[in-house]
């Protein structure tokens, strides 16, 4: 068991308490700043991810596709041609930093492999761009200092892209629990996870820095600290990797882990690339309970709860890429208002910090 001090909690809950206890329950962006200039992103790297945040972005009235990045210049023009981006603000990874000098974008979209999230955050900052970086913030912590420390001695904004920080349902279900609806919760379970198609990136530590736990399972990790608006204390976890078929030799295939919580709440929550696991949490408390369905992906969120007299069942409607809408908006509301982002770069070092507490009391070396 790896067990945390009242210090290292006490440093970790100074950094969350306000964004933890206190979240913004809006999942649109703040009013007023209709009349400002859209802010302006390159998007760096064109692969899956960056195919839903794109179309997202196109839906805010505060954002705008000024440039790419990418290393397959055909690809990269065709999207261009889409978006209506000038040849001149295409680029590849050898003259990325040329686009300090692009006024037209003031932020960047980091939608790379894991393994150059680090770089390519810190040399956007030294460019004088924000940066909204994909999850996992990172490969290890040390990285995700750096992060922060670029962005900050740049004087820009950094955020990591938690969606479900921004997505309605996720937001009600923090504001019930918030509210006492469930009386005292006591136990949350959340497992994510999915069958891994043979020769994908996320199967090379190198390139991912560990399996599921780093792709999917850090949505259970994160939606825990979320909901109960605490830090963990105490974590336990195991590994294993089951199918021996050359998929796993680099990373596991499973994790298992269970987290306790200062006020008492225990956690349990799994993660796998062996097999297909809908993302969901239940939260049990002593008035009764909350759950959502399909909780982290991009369309088909459920909650339903019981707790008194009340029975709630609320499908939400919204669909692919909404949520990539809404966190666009948020980053964007946050440069032009210079206000702090509600998940900044602290917020993936904490994520960053108990993955490799889980890794390590898994015996897996990160």
């Amino acid at each position: 068991m790896t067990i945390f001090t009242r210090r290292d909690f006490a440093k970790l809950g100074a950094l969350s308490l306000a964004a933890r206890f206190a979240p913004a329950l809006s999942a649109q962006a703040p009013s007023g700043q209709s009349s400002t200039k859209k802010i302006g992103y390159a998007v760096i790297g064109l692969g899956r991810i960056a195919g839903h945040f794109m179309p997202g972005m196109r839906l805010t009235t505060n954002s705008q596709i000024t440039a790419l990045v990418s290393g397959h210049p055909d690809k990269a023009a065709r999207i261009a041609a889409e978006y209506g981006i000038p040849s001149s603000s295409i680029y590849n990874y050898e003259n990325f930093d040329h686009i300090a000098h692009n006024p037209a974008v003031d932020a960047v979209y980091v939608a790379l492999p894991n393994s150059m999230h680090a770089e390519y955050t810190i040399r956007s900052a030294k460019a004088g761009k924000h940066v909204l970086c994909e999850k996992p913030m990172s490969t290890n912590v040390a990285e995700a200092e750096q992060m922060i420390a670029a962005c900050k001695a740049a004087n820009v904004k950094l955020m990591i892209a938690y969606r479900c920080h921004y997505e309605p349902t996720n937001l009600r279900a923090i504001k019930l629990i918030r509210s006492g609806a469930l009386g005292q919760v006591q136990a949350i379970e959340s497992p994510f996870g999915f069958n891994i198609a043979p020769g994908e990136w996320r199967l090379s530590k190198k390139m991912a820095g560990g399996g599921p736990l780093f792709d999917v399972g850090i949505y259970s990790l994160n939606a825990c600290r979320y909901l109960t608006g605490e830090e963990p204390e105490h974590i336990s976890a195991y590994a294993s990797v089951i199918d021996h078929d050359g998929r796993f030799n680099e990373v596991e295939e499973n994790v298992a882990w269970t987290m306790r919580f200062p006020s008492g709440i225990v956690a349990s929550c799994t993660t796998t690339y062996g097999a297909p696991m809908a993302g969901y949490f239940r939260v049990h408390g002593s008035k009764g309970w909350l759950e959502v369905d399909q909780a982290f992906v991009y369309e088909g969120l459920h909650l339903r709860a019981e707790f008194g007299d009340t029975k709630l069942d609320e499908p939400n409607p919204a669909r692919d890429p909404s949520h990539f809408t809404a966190e666009a908006a948020n980053f964007s509301a946050n440069i032009q208002d210079g206000t702090e982002p509600r998940t900044p770069g602290e917020e993936g070092l904490r994520d960053m910090r108990y993955i490799t507490e889980i890794y390590r009391s898994a015996g897996i070396a990160i």
